[in-house]
């Protein structure tokens, strides 16, 4: 189940966590008649072409997060590697630090449209779970696009690839 719930997106944290709530909060208010999307899987041949793409550690639009993705298991997720920050860890709302958090959940490749994943983006500030699109553009980028329902009531977020070094508990330099 995934929740159709949005907050209203004021908070301001600075961080890559928070973040996510409010650009994919910007389209969950239009969003609110729930459909049911499934993700089914394809053969491994075609997964497999598609992994070079996905697999690593990207960087958030705003610089100040570094998601590494990965396998797990027979599908791709990933977890928020590096952050900025100047004090102590951020923490999501269990007050568990974000250092390894995972985030993305449950990517499986989409049946219509080679090269995109279908998956799950958690929001650690207020624990929801939003549908999203994964893929890697022509310019090499990754694409991250979360949203309620259907993938028109969302929005889209470019990551670049990330090559840099992340310090001990998490700490982006």
């Amino acid at each position: 189940m995934h929740d159709s719930k949005s907050h209203n997106g004021t908070r301001q944290t600075g961080r890559a966590g928070g973040r996510i709530g409010r650009w994919l909060a910007t389209g969950a208010v239009a969003a609110l008649c729930a459909m049911a999307a499934g993700a089914a899987s394809l053969p491994a041949a075609r997964a497999a072409e598609a992994e070079p793409d996905i697999i690593g550690r990207w960087m958030t639009k705003d610089h100040d997060g570094v998601f590494e993705i990965s396998h797990c298991g027979n599908e791709i997720c990933g977890k928020l590697a590096g952050v900025r920050y100047t004090t102590e860890m951020p923490r999501d709302k269990r007050g568990e630090p974000e250092c390894n958090l995972p985030m993305l959940n449950g990517f499986t490749p989409d049946p219509k449209d080679t090269g995109h994943w279908n998956g799950h983006v958690t929001d650690p500030d207020t624990g929801h779970v939003y549908h999203a699109k994964l893929w890697v553009s022509q310019s090499g980028d990754l694409k991250l696009r979360g949203f309620v329902a259907v993938p028109l009531f969302g929005e889209t977020e470019t990551w670049t690839r990330y090559t840099g070094t992340i310090g001990p508990a998490c700490k982006l330099p």
